[in-house]
Parts: structure tokens; C-alpha cells; sequence
């Protein structure tokens, strides 16, 4: 095979997008994968939350998120000429709620914190609650509303990418990556798991937590990401119509629920978070709280039929944000460590990489709220040794 413009290791949604837009600009591209498809964006529910989704101290996280969520309905009008395939994209809004006084307390918190930076959010008392959604358990205190928080479908995303992908000529290589070839001081090649060599001017690590272990880095430059397990859960009703219509954000005793309704009647319930390496096996405890918790918000869902148990690994790293952009060794972009935001952060990861591959100037949206500063995600601000990822000097 010829050297190509670019090798994309890894077909989650990120990977598939920055595929498909390095074919856009007319690049030789191929994607590596061994199982695409049934990464952490298989397990995701698709909330495209830039509001609740706030952290404190995730001003910079903020900016990135506002400014791919403003890009995906022109994302998924642009998908929509290269796929048939509805994404179930919805923007119905969110509605966080609280369980009791202290949970209402911190919700305040939030708000307030969301309000200090610019966003937009409403307090509502618990009969305000109620009347957006009739099936919130009686005796909520109160929750906010975030109207600009949406909401997409991740496996379905990821089949509209895969066939647009497909569509425009790039091959999908389903092996895995074993090591990336550096000779002497730039990545030259991938080695697949069966010892084929696959040359590229630029290969693009999107391989989410399964991006540290990829060989033939050196430490300095071997990306800080380690996985985070999470599970989540799929109910399904018998009328789709009846579904709610928001996405409902919960807290419960102090512990985070959500609860996002899709328009074909399926149910994702979520997510636990667990520091449990590559270990994907579910746990029936984990199970248990997520289903009290949701019911304990929508008392209607235990009405519903169970379809399915679903457990993936998040790529997180030290600061919860992305290593996204150039590594400090030629031939190598990161796009990888986007934790709980990846599916969000699609189509500003693309459009940053196809940009930083060919040359092109990115849009960074500079009106965006608290700024958009790429910097901030670049990779050398971390290194991983020993596995573990550390504050570079």
C-alpha cells in the first residue's frame, strides 16, 4: 500500500468524523479498528449538555463544548447528504432535578455558577417541574431547565458516520493497532495486530481509552489516558409517543441519575463511573442504583421492558478535558481523553484535526462564551509514565 495523507486509529464517532472530513479535502485516508462501533460511544446516552454538564474550574471545557455544540446542527445537516441514516438528533432541553433540600441546594449552586459564566439556565419550583413533565415523581422540590442542552442517538450517529465514511471511498481496516513505527523522531507507520506495516504522512490517535496502550511511543509522548468504566442501561415502551420529552438530569441523595428519552420509545438510564482498568463486566449492584435512582425521579419507569445492560470505558485524563492537537514528535495529532463529552465534542475534534492536517486555519468561534483557547487541550501538557498520567513541567 502507498503512504497515505492520513491514518485514523480508531472508528468511534471522533475517529469516523475526522476521517470523513480529511476525504472532504480530497486526503488518501484509511480508519483502524477492530471492533468499530463497540467502544465507549456504544455505551453513551448522547447528551449534547454544555449547561449541566458544568464543572467547577471546566471554564476552558465549557468554551470547547458551547462551540462543538453550536456546529452540530450544521454537523448533522452536512451527515444528512452523505448518510440516510436519522441521527435522532432532539432539542427538547434538559430538565435537572432534585430529590431533597440538599440536593435543590446544590442544583442552586450550579445555577449559579452557570449564570456567573454566561449560560443560561431557569430555576423552577417542583409543581413547575411537574407540569413540563407529568411523570416527575410528586414532592420534587424544585430542578432548572436548560433549553439549550440537546440530545442525540450515539449508535446511530455512529452508523451515519460509518456509512459516510464508507460512502466516500475510505477503507475500514478492522485490526488493531499494535505500535506506531517512530524512525527516528517523527511516526512514520502503524504495525496492525497481524504484523501488516500501514504508512501515512500523518496518523490521527483517536482510539479513546485504548489509546495509551498502543506501542512504540516514547514515554514523553504516550497520551495520559487511563479508562473509566461506566454502565448504563436501556428500557424500552411499548407506545414511543409517551416517552418523556426532555432529558431528565437527577439527584438523588447526592448521586447523579440521568434519565434520556429517545422518540422511538427507548429509554437510556445512567451512568455509573468506576476506576476499574479495562474491566468491562457488569455489575449487578451498579444496576440496581441506577434503575432506584431513575425510578425514584420517574416512578413510570418500572413499567417499561428491560432491553439491554451495556458497559464501556471512557478515556479520561488528569484534568477530565481532551488531548486534542499536535503531539511534540512530527506525524502524530492526538484525538483522544474526551471522558464523558466525546459524542458532544464530535464535530469540534474533526474539524480542529482535518484543519491541523492540511494546513487550514481553525474557526474557533472567538465569541464563544469564557473564550475558546485550543491550547488549553494541548497534549505536552500532560505525559504519561508508568501508565498514570502527570502534570507536565
Amino acid at each position: 500500500m502507498q503512504t497515505l495523507d492520513a491514518l485514523v486509529v480508531g472508528a468511534g464517532p471522533i475517529g469516523l468524523a475526522t476521517a470523513w472530513r480529511l476525504r472532504q479535502r480530497g486526503l488518501s485516508v484509511a480508519v483502524a479498528d477492530p471492533a468499530a462501533g463497540y467502544g465507549a460511544s456504544r455505551t453513551a446516552a448522547g447528551m449534547l449538555a454544555p449547561v449541566t454538564e458544568l464543572g467547577y474550574g471546566e471554564e476552558a471545557l465549557l468554551a470547547l463544548n458551547l462551540e462543538s455544540a453550536r456546529r452540530y446542527p450544521a454537523f448533522i445537516a452536512d451527515l444528512a447528504e452523505c448518510s440516510p441514516i436519522d441521527v435522532g438528533y432532539r432539542r427538547s432541553g434538559t430538565l435537572a432535578t432534585a430529590w431533597d433540600a440538599a440536593d435543590l441546594a446544590a442544583l442552586r449552586d450550579l445555577h449559579d455558577l452557570q449564570v456567573s459564566v454566561g449560560l443560561e439556565s431557569q430555576l423552577l419550583t417542583g409543581r413547575e417541574l411537574r407540569t413540563l413533565e407529568p411523570g416527575l415523581a410528586s414532592g420534587l422540590p424544585g430542578g432548572l431547565l436548560a433549553a439549550d442542552d440537546h440530545q442525540v442517538d450515539p449508535r446511530r450517529l455512529h452508523d451515519a458516520l460509518l456509512a459516510a465514511v464508507r460512502g466516500s471511498g475510505v477503507p475500514l481496516i478492522e485490526l488493531a493497532v499494535q505500535a506506531l513505527e517512530v524512525a527516528p523522531d517523527r511516526v512514520t507507520a502503524a504495525i496492525l495486530s497481524d504484523g501488516t506495516r500501514i504508512a501515512a504522512a500523518t496518523t490521527v490517535l483517536a482510539a479513546g481509552a485504548q489509546s495509551a496502550r498502543i506501542e512504540g511511543l516514547p514515554p514523553s509522548v504516550r497520551p495520559a489516558v487511563r479508562p473509566v468504566k461506566g454502565q448504563t442501561l436501556r428500557l424500552r415502551r411499548a407506545e414511543p409517543g409517551q416517552s418523556e420529552n426532555r432529558v431528565i438530569r437527577g439527584t438523588v441523595k447526592g448521586t447523579p441519575v440521568y434519565v434520556v428519552p429517545r422518540a422511538d420509545g427507548e429509554v437510556v438510564i445512567g451512568a455509573s463511573s468506576e476506576e476499574a482498568g479495562f474491566d468491562l463486566r457488569p455489575r449487578a449492584g451498579v444496576v440496581y442504583d441506577l434503575l432506584r435512582d431513575a425510578m425514584a425521579l420517574l416512578p413510570g419507569l418500572g413499567e417499561l421492558t428491560w432491553m439491554e445492560v451495556s458497559t464501556g470505558l471512557r478515556p479520561g485524563t488528569p484534568d477530565n478535558a481532551p488531548l486534542l492537537g499536535a503531539a511534540d514528535i512530527d506525524g502524530l495529532i492526538f484525538a483522544t481523553g474526551h471522558f464523558r463529552n466525546g459524542v458532544l465534542l464530535t464535530p469540534i475534534t474533526a474539524d480542529v484535526v482535518a484543519g491541523l492536517v492540511v494546513g487550514e486555519a481553525v474557526d474557533t468561534g472567538a465569541g464563544s462564551i469564557a473564550g475558546l483557547d485550543l491550547d488549553r487541550f494541548r497534549p505536552s501538557r500532560f505525559t504519561a509514565v508508568g501508565g498514570r498520567g502527570e502534570s507536565a513541567p
